[in-house]
């Protein structure tokens, strides 16, 4: 089975408060699906006024649906409960996804939220004197914007300093020989791009130089897929480049070609390719099932230390 949503990597948890010792924050992540809260793996707030859990993706992500199970063993304290996705520490700034009007005890149900960015996830109850509790929590989606930008890059050679990352600086290039990559004179000069998972390639963005020479480009062939052979230059081709003019920045559709590799070749002698950005827009496979590798600190040493939480996810593909 193919996957269709990367997992996401969960960076930081926190509770609005810790209302017994055993109710960290973490629990809800932590992989165990036990739902009975005297086991030690559910979350617990005080009884207060709007209770929250939160949840720093570290990223903004595109998400595609939230997972909540209840606690198993009484008291349905979830029912009402909204949940949030955006990109601010202040809950009611962001987006509802969806309410749990109501979860039996023990029970999973998966919301949809359709593709909601946001680098945080919230869970919180409106009201007085209401308790949060979570058994567990999944947040599913894959990285928005351009994925370019968390790769890794190398090219055949480089000339000086026109290092291979400088085409994923997130600058198109108003100054060349800080903001764009560029190779040798040689032959069938190359420039990979490690997406370090598989995507579904939608687009791909590339930026000439503007100072002179855009005919350089001239016959780049763009590649996309998961072999490394010949250097990744011998995976299917996205698209060829005929021409781009100085500093002007053109877009290639690839229909949804899966790859981890993208390459940029230039095939023939004496050539020299020079990129002063490449973007790649598209979305990632997914996952069937989510396991979570415990390596966190207590909430009680986060809130002491200003630490992150970190939480390192495993995922299982079948």
């Amino acid at each position: 089975l193919i996957c269709l949503f990367v997992c996401i990597a969960l960076k930081l948890v926190e509770n609005s408060s810790l209302g017994h010792p055993q109710g960290d924050a973490e629990h809800a992540v932590d992989g165990d699906r036990d739902t009975n809260y005297m086991k030690g793996s559910c979350t617990h707030s005080k009884a207060e006024l709007n209770p929250w859990w939160r949840v720093d993706l570290g990223k903004v992500y595109s998400i595609s649906k939230v997972a909540i199970t209840n606690r198993g063993d009484c008291c349905k304290k979830i029912n009402g409960a909204v949940i949030r996705i955006g990109n601010f520490l202040d809950i009611y700034s962001n987006t509802i996804c969806a309410v749990i009007s109501t979860l039996a005890d023990g029970a999973t149900a998966t919301f949809s939220c359709g593709g909601m960015e946001g680098r945080y996830m919230i869970v919180h109850i409106p009201g007085y004197k209401k308790i949060l509790s979570l058994s567990e929590v999944g947040v599913y989606g894959y990285l928005a914007g351009n994925l370019a930008v968390d790769g890794a890059t190398t090219q055949s050679s480089t000339f000086t300093s026109w290092f291979a990352e400088k085409a994923i600086d997130s600058n198109r290039g108003l100054q060349q020989n800080t903001s764009c990559s560029s190779t040798l004179d040689e032959t069938n000069p190359w420039w990979r791009l490690d997406l370090r998972d598989v995507y579904k390639i939608s687009e791909v963005v590339i930026t000439n130089r503007n100072d002179c020479c855009a005919e350089q480009i001239n016959g780049a062939e763009i590649h996309i897929g998961n072999s490394l052979e010949i250097n990744g230059n011998n995976n299917p081709i996205c698209a060829v480049i005929p021409a781009i003019p100085a500093g002007e920045s053109y877009s290639y559709s690839c229909g949804g070609m899966e790859g981890r590799y993208l390459n940029l070749i230039i095939p023939g002698d004496m050539k020299t390719l020079i990129l002063c950005e490449v973007e790649v827009y598209g979305e990632g496979l997914t996952m069937s099932h989510v396991f979570v590798n415990k390596t966190v600190r207590s909430i009680n040493t986060f809130l002491m230390s200003k630490q992150p939480l970190l939480i390192h996810i495993i995922c299982l593909f079948v």
